[in-house]
């Protein structure tokens, strides 16, 4: 089974101001070093804690022990966010911010005894954050101290995951054989039509909209090269449509390592997630996509579903920059996440957001025993459309290792009485497998979207998103689990 989060068994899940104090109150008020740095599995402990007494984690509300211990088992790599609480981004950043961040340096280089060339490992062209080295605890106390800094955190710290299940966090390359039970066939090309899109009505939806002129940005882990649908067959029996592909993804422990990954798919998830959005109607007959005639613009960011490395959260927040800037994306999907809050894809996230994308965000899949745990991030974010998945059933009964709860806004039907989930193109040609999850629900309800997009081009995202709403089974009304339900696609695109 494909899974968004195989979350960790060992833990319940989890205005521009100056500063408030000058430099000389600062240096006063600093402690010194702490009598010991914390073991790694102090660090897990006291994040556990947190979710056990909070539901939640949040590194602004963790101690400066803490976030300096954690930063130290992460290369030294901490994460600083400037600005007002809401100042996420700045395309023309103005003097103030810039002397913000200069004096912030500066304060770090002073408490470092550095050069800022030495500290600075990242300085973000947009988002208002810098990645530096800090050994020091009395330098994170220190930042603690000013108004303007909006967050601190280890970014480079990796949430120890020895004990986790070993099944590469989402990735798989095997193909499946697929029950014939678990699909029909659209004529006259062959293409199969997985069993839920009766479910949700997608095939009805089609004599009406099948995605076209409408461009999917997905942020995953890229698109095989082994997969000719998501190649040089992507545009079969039609003209204009296009895939493209990149990668920004540095597959490296490294936080100096610039070198980029490439664009193609070594784990297996993101080919899923991109078959599931917009697979082609060819004669391949291999299952088809729910918005089989939208663009795709796919991006391999992240080495798995899980966003638990530096480049990986970086990678993630570059692909969500370059998507934001396209003028021809309106959809983006993605099927990854993590525990808690992450401050630069956050930063990300509200940038692509204030360029009017409609972003998709799984709600979490992980062990049956740990399903209960919260909406993961950055699907808890009120800028996303959070979505999870649930069993075919006459009720609503989230999948055996989905996600519930306040945040999710959509559902999607994904999982048989036979465990069966939902078939797509696999990783290499001619073959194809079962995929599950809030990944599948997640990129799939982003089709649907491309669906209702296309029959009304003229709509902007707060209109496509109230059709939703309008079309989901359980609206007006909105669940504390399930949110609005599932969304009927005819209802959607045909409004009536």
């Amino acid at each position: 089974m494909k899974k968004i989060l195989l979350v960790f068994l060992a833990i319940s899940l989890l205005s521009i101001v100056s500063c408030s104090k000058n430099e000389n109150e600062t240096n006063e008020n600093a402690q010194q070093e702490p009598v010991r740095q914390l073991k790694p599995e102090e660090i897990r402990e006291k994040i556990d804690q947190s979710f056990n007494a909070n539901n939640s984690f949040d590194w602004n509300k963790s101690s400066t022990q803490l976030v300096w211990s954690a930063a130290q088992e992460g290369q030294q790599i901490i994460s600083v966010g400037y600005g007002a609480p809401n100042e996420s981004f700045s395309e023309n950043r103005d003097t103030k911010l810039t002397s913000m961040k200069d004096n912030i340096l500066k304060l770090i280089a002073k408490y470092e005894e550095k050069e800022i060339k030495e500290i600075l490992i990242h300085d973000d062209d947009v988002l208002n954050f810098v990645d530096v080295k800090i050994s020091k605890f009395k330098t994170i106390d220190a930042l603690k101290q000013l108004n303007n800094v909006r967050y601190i955190e280890p970014t480079g710290y990796e949430l120890d995951d020895s004990n986790c299940e070993k099944s590469s966090k989402g990735c798989s390359k095997s193909s499946e054989y697929i029950s014939s039970a678990d699909y029909g066939t659209l004529y006259p090309s062959g293409a199969k039509i997985p069993w839920n899109y009766y479910t949700h009505k997608i095939k009805d939806a089609w004599s009406y909209s099948k995605g076209r002129g409408i461009t999917v940005g997905v942020i995953d882990t890229g698109v095989s090269d082994y997969q000719y649908n998501m190649g040089y067959r992507f545009d079969d029996y039609y003209s204009g449509r296009y895939i493209r592909k990149y990668g920004v993804y540095v597959d490296s422990w490294k936080w100096w390592a610039t070198r980029t990954d490439g664009h193609h798919d070594k784990c297996g998830h993101g080919t899923s997630a991109c078959s599931a959005i917009g697979a082609p109607n060819n004669s391949n007959h291999s299952p088809i996509g729910v918005a089989y005639e939208c663009n795709i613009v796919s991006y391999r960011a992240t080495k798995d579903v899980v966003l638990n490395r530096y480049h990986e959260r970086k990678g993630v927040t570059r692909a969500l920059k370059e998507l934001a800037r396209r003028s021809d994306v309106k959809i983006i999907s993605m099927s990854i996440g993590y525990p808690w809050s992450i401050g630069n894809i956050k930063d990300a996230v509200r940038y692509a957001y204030s360029k009017h994308k409609m972003i998709f965000a799984a709600g979490g899949t992980s062990t049956a025993a740990t399903n209960w745990y919260p909406v993961i991030f950055p699907a808890s974010m009120s800028e996303t459309v959070a979505v999870t998945g649930v069993e075919e059933r006459s009720g609503y009964e989230e999948c055996d290792v989905c996600h519930t709860g306040r945040k999710i806004d959509f559902t999607y039907v994904m999982e048989r009485a036979n465990n069966h989930h939902q078939p797509v193109t696999g990783y290499y040609n001619n073959g194809a497998n079962y995929f599950g999850g809030s990944s599948v629900a997640t990129a799939s309800t982003a089709g649907i979207a491309a669906l209702v997009w296309a029959r009304h081009p003229s709509w902007n995202r707060e209109q496509v998103f109230a059709r939703m709403k309008w079309a989901a089974e359980l609206y007006p009304n909105k669940s504390r689990n399930f949110g609005y339900g599932n969304v009927n696609a005819l209802k959607a695109v045909r409004g009536y």
